[in-house]
């Protein structure tokens, strides 16, 4: 049930519904999608009473506005940002008050890419195999957010909890994912194992929620042939024919037909997900 809703102003760049994900249909061929910073989305929702896997706004690089119809408590964190509340500055990380026909402004990234802003009760759309979470890729869940947007809110039931700080752990100078090789790393020649590990890329301006896209040097294959399609993980590194890494994000296809060469371990995605095109990557080896 829910007892108030919100208008989208302005929409942002990319600003879309998400929880922690659409979990156990692989199978389906349905990604798990959900938030690309898991740990801000948790902290979100803990910071403004809610259960961790509340419905939330994801933002990208240039925030959004909304205007709540209720009074309401929310807290943005992740990309460290401007936040106002009817043209007055508002504190990010913190619980902020926001009277019924305000306006929450969130501004644009000073650092790293993705906001997060959760609402006391948390956004309440129609959960779809289990999750409220937008799916670029397949359409799934509520479309990204458009200015006239209506979104319900959830009932509120827990308490705003201040904190001192917090902390953005953005992505350093240098963005390190630690890999473990496999399970097609025998279809790329050594040197090209080695370029993967001792060379600097860096992060592509067409990255998106479905893969981090790498510039580079070009990885070269031992097997030419075609690969049958096969199952893909989060954090998959997969070598397309041009040679450059793809690094597979949350809303990634569940199959594919290019070679996996790596797999980034999940602890390094929300990194990944925070690192803004030019950023430097290294692929460091964490074994087979």
């Amino acid at each position: 049930m829910t007892d108030g809703a919100l208008t989208v102003i302005r929409a942002g760049a990319l600003t879309t519904v998400q929880d922690l994900g659409r979990y156990g249909h692989a199978h389906l061929g349905v990604p798990r999608s959900g938030a690309l910073d898991l740990p801000t989305l948790r902290l979100v929702n803990r910071l403004v009473g809610n259960p961790e896997g509340a419905a939330v706004l994801e933002t990208t690089l240039d925030g959004c506005a909304v205007r709540p119809r209720r009074a309401v408590t929310a807290v943005v964190a992740g990309a460290p940002c401007p936040v106002s509340v009817d043209g007055r500055p508002a504190p990010w990380g913190a619980p902020v008050h926001v009277p019924a026909g305000a306006v929450l402004d969130i501004g644009a990234a000073v650092s790293g890419v993705r906001g997060y802003v959760a609402f006391g009760g948390g956004i309440a759309v129609a959960p779809v195999l289990g999750s409220r979470s937008t799916d670029l890729l397949s359409g799934l869940g509520p479309a990204p957010l458009r200015v006239g947007t209506v979104l319900p809110l959830g009932r509120a039931r827990g308490r705003a909890v201040p904190a001192d700080a917090v902390p953005f752990p953005a992505p350093p100078a240098e963005l390190v994912l630690r890999v473990r090789f496999g399970p097609r790393d025998d279809w790329f020649t050594d040197a090209a194992l080695r370029t993967l590990v001792t060379r600097v890329y860096r992060v592509s301006s067409a990255s998106n929620r479905i893969g981090l896209r790498t510039e580079g040097p070009p990885l070269e294959r031992a097997v030419t042939g075609e690969l049958p399609s096969e199952g893909l993980v989060t954090g998959a590194v997969q070598v397309p024919p041009d040679g450059l890494p793809v690094v597979f994000l949350a809303d990634h296809p569940t199959t594919g037909g290019y070679p996996v060469v790596a797999v980034v371990r999940e602890r390094d995605l929300a990194a990944a997900a925070q690192a803004p095109p030019g950023t430097p990557v290294r692929f460091s080896a964490a074994g087979r």
